[in-house]
């Protein structure tokens, strides 16, 4: 009880402090949101703003009541150290009163765990330009809503919160989307690979290194004119629409394609995204481990089928949490999905079982699938299991901690902190 008293009231204030910060130096916002690719489109826009503006991003995945103004003050979290949440205080204290170079722009992600987050803290943001990535049918964070419809309503609260002379950028593929872009009172633009959307890629397909995949490449397609995009190491459709996003408001916020282009050419996306890992014994890892909902782990496994490998197709996945009421059928359909495509399956978590009833139930012979107590387990007997040309995809909810399996099979485990995700301190300790 004492502890969330302590957490509302260091909340209460810092939000205080961030809203008299916006109205001092009046920086632009970007506001992104959706239930998919949220901080690889964060990641992208911040890619691209910079080769102009002097930008700030949220740190990591910095989008709640406390994360948003931790951003604006530019502070760390103190996680539980009250001398470090006083300092952020006086921080932000410090920003209000004294002068002080501050951003052009904010680029800032915004997510929802219960109702209300998002629209809680829209209505004092006030953004100048709002992306909305993707909000499939089974939603991640769907537990603590009622339906989908209503969180699907929480996450567009932030675009209808855009400023009257602001843009609202949206992804006119998705379905749950593209019934609201005539409702909005605010300009929009939207992007995707319909040729309707005003931004639009064309042309897509993995680029390879001699006989392995190094990363992306598309046409990037506005007005009539038409560009060449190259994503470097990762792989999937999805970086493709983060990417488009970033491409949206770089051209809303006075960046040609050409800028665009080379900027995304410089772009790294970040660990545990679809990021392509050399793994020991010649074999190469997909590492997808940051998180995991439905749509996002179908969307990585059709991607690992489309690779060229000499070898097999080998998936190692957790649990996806935080689905609630569609947790049974969400694990079973991805196991259905992994029977025509996958030669071999490991699994870890309980819900992952549901994985292998479906699985079996499409046809992959119960032999073929391995279950594990945890990530570093799956890791340790992958050592022994892979062969020189098999390809490794790797995903499963945050807090399974799937990248403990990445760690074990990598060429390059002393390149850790650099390539995969939760590297920090106190991550490692959990």
């Amino acid at each position: 009880m004492l502890k969330n008293t302590l957490k509302k009231i260091v909340a209460g204030i810092l939000e205080w402090e961030a809203k008299l910060i916006l109205k001092k130096y009046q920086p632009t916002i970007i506001g992104i949101t959706g239930s998919v690719g949220k901080t690889s489109a964060k990641e992208a826009i911040f890619a691209v703003l910079r080769t102009k503006y002097k930008v700030r991003q949220s740190a990591k995945s910095y989008n709640s009541e406390l994360g948003v103004p931790l951003t604006i003050i530019n502070r760390p979290t103190a996680w539980r150290s009250l001398t470090g949440w006083l300092q952020n205080i006086f921080e932000g204290l410090a920003l209000i009163i004294f002068p002080n170079r501050y951003p052009d722009y904010l680029v800032l992600e915004i997510g929802a765990d219960r109702p209300g987050d998002i629209k809680k803290i829209a209505r004092w943001l006030k953004p100048a330009t709002a992306v909305i990535t993707r909000l499939p049918d089974v939603p991640v964070h769907i537990e603590f809503f009622k339906t989908k419809e209503s969180l699907i309503q929480e996450k567009l609260s932030l675009a209808k919160a855009v400023r009257k002379d602001g843009v609202v950028i949206l992804n006119i593929d998705d379905d749950n989307i593209r019934p609201i872009v005539d409702s909005l009172e605010t300009k929009v633009l939207t992007y995707g690979f319909n040729q309707q959307a005003e931004v639009w890629a064309s042309d897509d397909h993995i680029r390879y290194d001699g006989d392995r995949p190094d990363g992306l490449a598309y046409k990037l397609n506005y007005q009539g004119r038409s560009v060449p995009v190259r994503v470097r190491g990762a792989i999937g459709r999805h970086h493709i629409y983060t990417t488009l996003a970033a491409c949206a408001v770089g051209l809303t916020h006075g960046l040609n394609e050409v800028e665009i282009a080379e900027a995304i050419g410089d772009f790294a996306t970040p660990p545990g995204r679809m990021r392509l890992i050399p793994g020991i014994k010649d074999t190469l890892i997909i590492d997808d481990t940051y998180n995991a909902s439905p749509a996002a782990v179908e969307a990585g496994l059709l991607t690992a089928a489309e690779v060229k490998i000499k070898g097999r197709q080998i998936a190692v996945l957790a649990d996806m949490l935080e689905l609630g009421e569609y947790t049974i059928e969400a694990h079973k359909q991805i196991g259905k999905l992994l029977a025509g495509q996958t030669d071999l399956l490991l699994l870890v978590g309980l819900r992952a079982k549901f994985i292998a009833e479906g699985a079996m139930a499409a046809g992959l012979s119960a032999d073929k699938i391995n279950y594990f107590d945890d990530a570093t387990a799956a890791g340790k007997y992958l050592q022994n299991l892979i062969k020189a040309g098999d390809l490794i995809y790797i995903k499963g909810s945050q807090s399974m901690r799937m990248e403990k399996a990445v760690e074990e099979i990598m060429a390059e485990p002393e390149r850790k902190a650099e390539l995969l995700c939760r590297q920090e301190t106190e991550w490692r300790n959990r």
